[in-house]
């Protein structure tokens, strides 16, 4: 066999062209193989087709189901607009906003779950040991939790945060490291505005408590203090009247959910009492509502002759005469030399000496 090796090498013996019996054996051992072998290709061909139409139905269903499930949300939301329990607890822009978020969330696990078990049945189909694979993936999937659990922590705790529908898109929140208007939501980082018009960028593993200022209502409190010398009566009559009156106004009537209440006496000293007033208002107004309250009720307080007290002492009017005897000591009982005071005050007076001569 070796010399005929050899011998097919050398390369002074001529190449011989191929006969047309050679070809025809090549033929024939060629169609013998895929006789052979074709319906096992069939059956592979088959299966990759079923998994792929199965997996393309699957999905295009599922994210369907998802959408449909969406848009219910956001026919509630529009359902209830407009009443009372709509405009306390539901705002339609932002649940649109929130369900919109869940949506992609949703729709992006289920493509990805279904697309990833479709590739590993194909790669099983074709006979390929799936072990190694598997192996390499949950050691790199285990590489991974560990190199970046930060970024898993983030996308966790968003997720949760958007299900559980802590916070939204306009909502003011203090959020603990930082506080602010919301301006963007995202699975790893929420941004929010200043109020300096400062942006911060939050990670949302590292906020362990949030506090919702645009959420349900707030309270507008206004303490007023006057002098312990007037009278209550009139005092609460006319904040009732600045409540009454201010509640008809817009925009706040629209503002207030609820009546101005004057809700008593907070303390009361020897120099002043604190009368408080309190109102139920819309989300994030509160300020804007106390500000009001207490230009109005400074006004009808002026208006009706009650005194405000408290801060520092009040100035004297530069306009007013001096008094010329204010800087002026009181006379002292030591001025009058007959006085008991100066007398006691005085030396004794030394006894006087006789001259020996006149005693003789």
């Amino acid at each position: 066999m070796f010399l005929s090796v050899l011998s097919a090498a050398d390369p002074t013996e001529e190449p011989t062209a191929p006969t047309l019996q050679d070809a025809q054996e090549s033929a024939n051992n060629a169609a013998s193989w895929v006789e052979q072998n074709w319906s096992t290709w069939l059956s592979i061909g088959l299966r990759v087709l079923l998994i792929l139409v199965i997996a393309a139905v699957l999905r295009v269903v599922i994210r369907r189901t998802i959408t449909r499930f969406i848009d219910r949300m956001n026919r509630t939301a529009q359902a209830v607009d407009g009443t009372a329990l709509g405009g306390l607890l539901v705002n339609v822009e932002r649940r649109r906003q929130r369900s919109q978020a869940i949506g992609s969330v949703l729709r992006s696990v289920a493509s990805f779950a279904i697309m990833s078990t479709a590739a590993l049945m194909i790669l099983g189909t074709f006979e390929i040991n799936l072990a190694p694979l598997l192996a390499s993936a949950g050691v790199a999937g285990v590489a991974i939790g560990f190199g970046a659990r930060n970024l898993v922590t983030d996308f966790l705790s968003g997720v949760f945060m958007i299900l559980e529908d802590q916070y939204g898109v306009g909502d003011t929140v203090d959020a603990g490291v930082a506080s602010g208007e919301v301006i963007e939501v995202g699975l790893r980082v929420t941004k929010l505005r200043g109020d300096n018009g400062e942006i911060w960028y939050v990670r949302n593993g590292e906020v362990k408590r949030i506090g919702n200022l645009s959420q349900g209502w707030a309270t507008a409190g206004v303490d007023v203090t006057v002098h312990p010398s007037e009278d209550l009566d009139r005092v609460k009559a006319v904040l009732n009247q600045v409540g009454e009156d201010m509640s008809k106004a817009e925009p706040w009537n629209e503002r207030l959910w609820g009546p101005i209440e004057v809700l008593g006496l907070d303390s009361v000293l020897l120099d002043s009492m604190v009368v408080h007033v309190s109102a139920k208002t819309m989300p994030g107004k509160a300020l804007s509502v106390e500000r009001e309250l207490r230009w109005r009720i400074k006004h009808a307080l002026d208006g009706a002759g009650i005194r405000i007290v408290g801060g520092l002492p009040a100035q004297q009017d530069e306009d007013a005469t001096p008094d010329p005897t204010a800087g002026m000591a009181a006379p002292s009982a030591y001025s009058n030399s007959a006085s008991p005071q100066s007398q006691s005050a005085s030396p004794l007076t030394p006894p006087a000496v006789v001259p020996s001569n006149v005693t003789k």
